[in-house]
Parts: structure tokens; sequence; C-alpha cells
């Protein structure tokens, strides 16, 4: 193995240039993040529902009784 001393300037000095080509996302990629919205649609439906049943289940007696 090699030992480099690299100290000052040269550390922030020109670099070669990298290209990044566009990658295409995946089939399967979209499927999970599909999978992964409709599983935060859901629990937030039901974290909705149950706010409502328990808001019905404090009050409804005192507002409907």
């Amino acid at each position: 193995m090699s030992q480099h001393n690299i100290s000052g300037s040269e550390v922030f000095g020109p670099k070669p240039g990298v290209m990044v080509r566009s990658v295409k996302t995946s089939g399967l990629r979209r499927q999970r993040a599909a999978r992964t919205w409709a599983a935060f649609v859901a629990g937030a439906i039901v974290a909705v529902a149950g706010g409502a049943i328990a808001m019905a289940a404090i009050f409804g007696p005192t507002l409907f009784g």
C-alpha cells in the first residue's frame, strides 16, 4: 500500500470530471413506491377514522344525549 501525504490546497485541487448517466427507474422500484404510498394513505385513513370514533365516544353522550 502506498502512503499519501496530501496537505494544503492539494486536497481541493482540480479533480477529474465525473459523468453521470441518467438511470431510468425500474418497474420494481415504481411498484415499491406505489405500495409505500398506498400504505401511507391507508394508515392516514385508519388514523382519521380512529380519531373520529374516539371523539364520538368522548363527546357523543354529551352532544346527542
